[in-house]
């Protein structure tokens, strides 16, 4: 019988192996104190409702609690979320989620007049309590932001009416999840030494990196042979996510779900379409790129099961974690000792939960809560793509750290349309590190395959997925019915245009929207595409000495929320509202597509 590999049961990882989690708390008994503490603060919140306008010191008292709530609230969050991601089938830590996510209900329901309440002092009276009362100016951007936002915030009785029905909102991700990490079985797959191996999320692209296409399209085939089997529940599941988001922006006088979402931070749609335009104008290089990968790999046809699969090989191309680590910091050195310090401490004191075990969450992210380090999920594997993950996912946990440590708790946390910059800033950073480090020209011609298959990756697959949301949610919005059916066939159009005629563009992707989970977190995936042309653009500036552009950039990592992220981005020189950015990155992208047409 061929041998089966097995997964690692949770237990049976090394500690050192492990993210610090009683960091947040020592013990579930803890957890449940704060989870007590925090029941009873917001039972007593009401106090302060239809006081709030009755003076600066008032405002200023419920302002502080319910940041006091607010910090508490994440902080139970978090460590319920990443206890049940350590092992979603563990059914104690699925309850701890779940008890979590009403609580977070019903605070949001004790703390939903706040904004009907301040929105009822006029400006007037508002300028006079800031002048009045020096405290009170902690939160005037805050209190500015409301205001900008006042015709989306309704009366206390209906904003009391959302809040409760947000954990309703949460349940069609909440499915998907659980159905995802926990239920799902792919079966196994032969590998190229004939053993049998457990397909899982996490060692899906491995096989598709794999030499052998029978193992790349047989790990392919399964992968979405599974989904298939659920397509009508898993669309069913994902038309609930996109008329609970419909539902919202309605209620909350937006004309579409996406300008609810891009107005948290006050980015213009029209950001949204100028990266769709701006990549299907240079639609050719990806057509380029496609048909240099058929050449390369010397096939007849190249399909989507092709796409992963390294065009230049490495000798040793996986990597120990301590290797990892030191390819990542040797990288970042452009940052300074500062950052350095920040990252050592990040790889050497409980950061990180790097290796896959049975039931964990697939995938990688950075998440954390205010006042304790931040923490890294990896599902490590050895490969250059998860060194740069890494990179990635650490530079989230340091802009995190960054920003914790000068901001105050309301203008910690950074939007989401910066979140990938300050990531895909260090995958620019260690590319140009590894390309400078190359022993050769066949590790050059790796390097920039590599890379190449980033810009493939982030630039034009995230705006693919960004059309796909835009097409859908409109649908949506008109009241069409989402069946599998119909998405499957807008996904597989856009795979047809995106990938151009030089690629066999297999059936069986038109299921992959049901893979994605960044979809149940709608109009998130652009910034991806975004964030990776500020990143570049920032680090060219990094990497060709600008004066003073490490001290911006640090400035910007430390912004928070305290300047829309339109603004912390031109700290750095990069002006997301022109198209410039997208552009000078789709240049370099055709810049090393001919580079690497001559080299093989």
């Amino acid at each position: 019988m061929p041998e089966t590999k097995r997964l690692p049961k949770r237990d049976e990882v090394a500690l050192q192996d492990k993210w610090r989690i009683e960091d947040l708390y020592a013990s579930d008994d803890d957890w449940e104190a704060d989870f007590s503490k925090l029941e009873r603060l917001a039972s007593e919140f009401g106090r302060f409702a239809g006081t709030l306008a009755g003076s600066a010191q008032q405002l200023y008292t419920a302002l502080r609690e319910q940041d006091e709530i607010s910090m508490l609230m994440e902080r139970v969050y978090v460590y319920a979320g990443q206890k049940n991601h350590e092992d979603m089938g563990d059914s104690r830590y699925q309850q701890l989620v779940m008890r979590a996510q009403v609580l977070m209900s019903r605070v949001g329901e004790a703390l939903s007049f706040m904004e009907p309440e301040i929105l009822g002092i006029s400006d007037e009276v508002m300028e006079r309590y800031l002048a009045g009362y020096e405290p009170l100016n902690l939160y005037r951007r805050y209190l500015q932001e409301k205001r900008r936002m006042r015709e989306h915030i309704l009366s206390k009785e209906m904003e009391s009416v959302l809040a409760k029905a947000a954990n309703m909102g949460n349940a069609p991700q909440n499915i998907f999840q659980v159905f995802n990490n926990a239920d799902l079985d792919f079966g196994t797959v032969t590998d190229e030494d004939g053993k049998t191996v457990q397909l899982t999320h996490g060692r899906y692209i491995p096989f598709l990196e794999s030499q052998n296409v029978r193992v790349r399209r047989e790990a392919f085939e399964k992968v979405y042979a599974a989904y298939k089997q659920f397509k009508n529940t898993l669309a069913a599941a994902f038309d609930a996510n996109v008329q609970q988001e419909r539902f919202f922006a309605e209620m909350r006088n937006y004309g579409s779900s996406m300008e609810m979402e891009l107005d948290g931070g006050n980015i213009p749609v029209s950001v949204y379409q100028r990266l769709i335009e701006a990549v299907h104008s240079h639609m050719d290089l990806m057509h380029r790129y496609v048909a240099l990968r058929r050449r390369v790999l010397g096939v007849d046809e190249l399909h989507m099961y092709d796409l992963h699969v390294p065009l230049v090989m490495q000798k040793d191309n996986r990597y120990s974690f301590e290797e990892a680590k030191q390819i990542v910091r040797r990288g970042l050195a452009p940052l300074g000792e500062d950052y350095l310090r920040l990252l050592d401490e990040g790889f050497g004191q409980g950061w990180i939960d790097v290796y896959e075990n049975q039931g964990k969450r697939s995938g990688a992210y950075s998440w954390g809560a205010y006042g304790t380090h931040p923490y890294v999920l990896l599902n490590y594997n050895g490969s250059l793509n998860h060194v740069f993950t890494l990179a990635h996912e650490m530079g989230h946990a340091i802009h995190s750290h960054y920003s914790d440590q000068v901001q105050p708790y309301p203008y910690a946390g950074y939007r989401i349309f910066v979140a990938e910059v300050a990531s895909t800033c260090n995958e620019a950073l260690l590319i140009h590190d590894l390309l400078e480090h190359a022993a050769d020209v066949q590790e050059k011609r790796y390097l920039i395959n590599y890379f190449l298959d980033q810009f493939k990756s982030t630039l034009y697959r995230q705006t693919m997925f960004a059309e796909f949301e835009q097409k859908v949610h409109q649908m949506g919005q008109e009241g069409q019915s989402l069946t599998a059916d119909v998405l499957c066939e807008i996904y597989l159009g856009l795979n047809r245009r995106y990938f151009g005629e030089e690629m066999v563009v297999d059936p069986e992707i038109a299921m992959e929207w049901a893979r994605i989970p960044h979809f149940y977190t709608p109009f998130y995936v652009y910034q991806y595409a975004t964030g990776f042309s500020a990143a570049i653009a920032i680090s060219s500036r990094i990497l060709n000495g600008e004066p003073g552009i490490v001290e911006k950039y640090k400035e910007f990592l430390s912004g928070g929320s305290s300047k829309d992220p339109i603004d912390l981005l031109k700290i750095c020189g990069v002006d997301m509202t022109s198209p410039q950015p997208v552009e000078e990155a789709l240049k370099v992208f055709e810049r090393y597509l001919n580079e690497f047409s001559e080299l093989v």
